[in-house]
């Protein structure tokens, strides 16, 4: 199972590099009265956004690591009932980020007087976006768990063929242990193809792209603001808001179980994009607006698609896949330690809303 991976790294590299195309699609000439912010002081606010560069960093990495320490610590590990909880704690996290923090901005955008009326009055293309983004997830989801089945399935079918073939040159002393190996053919077969690391491993990959798109978004909000006003709220609660979304990724990337250099790659592009973000923003401050009908429809279909992403993901493959666990359907107290941690996840990422 381990001699195949998807390609995280590559994939996750290349949309990278189309996220850092966004600055230069937002920085139109604005045709809008832009946002006129209060206590305007240039210097005071790149302290606080260099501040929050680290901090964010530091919050989202330590958020992202301690699922996947359950390889040291056993009490972490996906087998333990605890990690039910933890993982229901993070779903609520991710899903109220799509709910909470990601869609109402996408609405907000795409229905700003700055747009034209026809067509952005006369539709609703937040809803729009995100139910395509949605669709488009679970077609993603279903082809490539299907497409990597596939791949494990002859890869172990080569393999044991491989092994009978290699015992049957050994003469006609081996025959019954020959026989026994590829009767065990079909089961080997069958358990490739079954195997729910694939679908994990899937997860994981779309989750991350999911979330990868909001966080440069929310980076180049606070690295293009001149008010310390409004970056140092944003500070804490952009700390806390990845700690928490990072710990939701790292579930899913602990039960995926990739090699070490996967999941540090992984942890890497979560822990970097937001603070990348804030270095964007503060490269582009001077010609940014926020009130470009340019920026607003690229920040917005980008939320809008974020928030599908994100929202299937944290209903479909995190919270009904455990809450549908045999495991968890056999014990009512782990249960009700997980809908409890669902709705403190919940409730904690929503109350961050009121400064983020």
């Amino acid at each position: 199972m381990d001699k195949f991976q998807p390609n995280s790294a590559k994939m996750l590299a290349t949309f990278s590099l189309l996220l850092l195309l966004l600055p230069i699609l937002v920085s139109a000439d604005c045709t809008c009265t832009p946002t006129v912010e209060t206590g305007i002081n240039k210097q005071v606010a790149l302290e606080y956004k260099i501040a929050a560069i680290f901090s964010i960093l530091v919050g989202g990495a330590i958020g992202v690591c301690l699922p996947v320490l359950g390889k040291k610590y056993p009490i972490l590990s996906p087998e333990n009932n605890v990690f039910f909880i933890i993982k229901a704690f993070a779903a609520g996290v991710i899903l109220a980020t799509g709910f909470i923090h990601i869609l109402p901005d996408a609405f907000d955008q795409l229905t700003s007087p700055c747009l034209d009326q026809n067509p952005w009055g006369n539709f609703p293309f937040t809803g729009f976006v995100a139910m395509v983004a949605t669709i488009l997830t679970l077609m993603v989801d279903s082809y490539a768990t299907s497409y990597y089945t596939k791949v494990h399935t002859n890869m172990a079918l080569d393999q044991a063929t491989a092994n009978s073939d290699e015992e049957k040159s050994t003469g006609e002393a081996d025959k019954h242990a020959t026989n026994g190996h590829v009767h065990g053919l079909g089961a080997l077969t069958s358990e490739a193809s079954s195997s729910p690391l694939i679908r994990h491993r899937v997860i994981a990959q779309v989750l991350e792209l999911g979330i990868l798109v909001h966080s440069v978004i929310i980076g180049i909000t606070i690295g293009v603001s001149s008010s310390p006003s409004v970056v140092k709220p944003l500070f804490a609660a952009l700390t806390f808001h990845q700690f928490f979304e990072g710990t939701g990724l790292g579930g899913a990337i602990a039960q995926a179980r990739l090699k070490t250099r996967s999941i540090a790659l992984m942890g890497l592009f979560f822990s970097l994009t937001t603070p990348i973000g804030v270095i964007i923003g503060i490269g582009i401050m001077n010609i940014y607006s926020d009130s470009s009908p340019t920026s607003l429809i690229v920040e917005g279909v980008l939320d809008s698609a974020a928030a599908g992403i994100l929202i299937y993901m944290s209903l479909v493959d995190l919270l009904a896949a455990d809450f549908m666990n045999s495991k968890m359907q056999t014990n009512v107290k782990l249960q009700a330690g997980a809908c409890v941690s669902l709705l403190v996840g919940a409730g904690c990422m929503s109350v961050l809303a009121i400064w983020a």
